[in-house]
């Protein structure tokens, strides 16, 4: 098997239509006496004449003909798999379902329009939103995931990304806090404020806290919770504060009575920029189905800074 040579497949099939080596070898753009001898190792690998002369002719031998359509189809089978799959996709006849994991933050803000985008497009595919309790490659790598939107982990070299968009964090607390009190917010009165963190793992201390101990300061965290969504809905109720990704309020935008209760600021001390992107396995980096919802997620992704929100 390791010695096959499938261009003796093609010129078998292409013989076999033409019976004749000079019309096979005009089809295949080889010289005639090159089609000969590629006939001669055809013989000697199946062990028989396959073309013997009757006349001016050639005709097939039994078992030429026996193999005939078996030859044909295998090898349209084999420019199949070898065929390049920059081919066309119908979209409206896609029928696959598309595993995808995001955050509780993300889902709240994208995962209704990206929906509306994906039915609009493809009517038979099938959406399943995974949780996301870490950042680890093993699903990707399985094939238990299809696709990732999140901050890129460092733990899987091979995995490909896409930049979807750029966020930032804002802070939020309820209109009537008594941070809002003294005019400007200081490093020093943002740090005395008791803080809702938001961490899957149950960590009190983030990237805020870093930026503050750079500073010479240090803040209390008095609650963390799972989601972006949570830490928010603790702060309209308390005179707690918190910080999340601009991105998960954009949908308060259309919510007059939640965003009438909360007030939105810069934050004192300077966080690094969040590169939300989406992940995928090298195996599905060419299949046109994988390549249009990339595209789709990205279409939809680009709206979500866009809130409208004015701090």
């Amino acid at each position: 098997m390791e010695n096959m040579d499938l261009n003796l497949l093609r010129a078998l099939d292409v013989l076999l239509d033409e019976a004749s080596v000079t019309g096979a070898a005009r089809r295949l753009g080889l010289s005639p006496s090159a089609m000969s001898r590629t006939l001669t190792r055809l013989r000697s690998t199946t062990g028989d004449p396959l073309l013997v002369r009757a006349g001016r002719h050639l005709v097939p031998t039994p078992y030429a003909a026996d193999i005939r359509e078996r030859v044909h189809a295998l090898t349209r089978d084999v420019q199949a798999v070898l065929r390049s799959q920059h081919r066309e996709l119908d979209v409206k006849a896609l029928d696959r379902t598309f595993v995808l994991r995001a955050n509780e933050g993300f889902l709240n803000v994208v995962a209704a329009p990206l929906v509306t985008a994906i039915m609009k497009e493809a009517p038979r595919v099938r959406l399943r939103f995974a949780p996301k309790p870490d950042k680890d490659a093993l699903p990707l790598r399985e094939g238990r995931i299809d696709l990732e939107i999140g901050v890129r982990g460092t733990s899987a070299p091979e995995i490909r990304s896409r930049l979807l968009f750029r966020d930032m964090f804002v802070g939020a607390a309820r209109i009537g806090n008594p941070l809002f009190l003294n005019g400007d917010i200081s490093v020093a009165r943002y740090a005395a404020c008791h803080h809702v963190a938001t961490s899957r793992r149950g960590a009190f201390k983030g990237p805020v806290d870093d930026a503050l101990e750079q500073l010479g300061y240090q803040r209390t965290v008095s609650v963390v919770v799972p989601g972006f969504p949570d830490a928010i809905e603790i702060v309209r109720q308390s005179d707690l504060v918190t910080h999340v990704p601009r991105s998960c309020l954009a949908n308060l935008s259309d919510d007059p009575a939640a965003i009438s209760r909360l007030r939105l600021f810069q934050l004192p001390v300077k966080t690094p920029e969040i590169a939300i992107s989406a992940m995928w396995h090298p195996r599905l980096d060419a299949d046109p189905a994988h390549r249009w919802l990339r595209d789709r997620v990205q279409a939809v992704c680009q709206k979500v800074p866009g809130s409208g929100l004015i701090l």
